[in-house]
């Protein structure tokens, strides 16, 4: 019986780039998704989504079971996961931030529906991405949907 050194094969080149890039885009994501700091969500004066490539976390971190979220002025995240918004509900102060990240397979918007339909919109997100918006100043219940999958639904309330 002849004796074999076991020598593991070293992966190609390509192979290994390959592997750089993937595990790059790894750590961004779940460094955009997982972090969280107080202090804001870099939102806009007006109602107008700041930028849908933004990523800055939010104050807080709801559950996407949870249903219904109350938060000071200051910053508040939503998250888009199995084609739900989390929470569904919203209750913030006129010109809060809100942070939306889709954390979902497909792409989806948060975007207001009538009586209010152009108070906000984050545009599509697509998977990861997410986008700030804030909150009108005038006091109310804002219904929202995703534009993509309009099943999708919320209500903002600004007191």
């Amino acid at each position: 019986m002849t004796r074999r050194s076991f020598r593991p094969s070293r992966p190609s080149r390509p192979s290994r780039t390959a592997l750089a890039a993937v595990m790059s885009a790894w750590l961004l994501l779940g460094a955009a998704g997982c972090s969280s700091s107080s202090g804001g969500g870099g939102g806009s004066s007006s109602p107008a989504v700041s930028s849908p490539a933004a990523t800055s976390p939010a104050a807080s971190s709801p559950a996407a079971s949870s249903s219904a979220s109350s938060a000071p002025a200051g910053a508040v995240t939503v998250t888009i996961k199995d084609f739900k918004f989390g929470p569904a509900t919203i209750t913030v102060a006129p010109g809060t931030a809100i942070t939306v990240t889709n954390q979902d397979s497909a792409g989806h918007t948060l975007t207001a529906v009538a009586p209010n339909a152009g108070a906000f919109d984050t545009g599509l997100l697509e998977q990861g991405k997410s986008a700030t918006i804030t909150a009108p100043t005038t006091p109310g219940s804002y219904p929202f949907h995703c534009d993509v999958h309009p099943t999708m639904t919320g209500t903002l309330v600004v007191q």
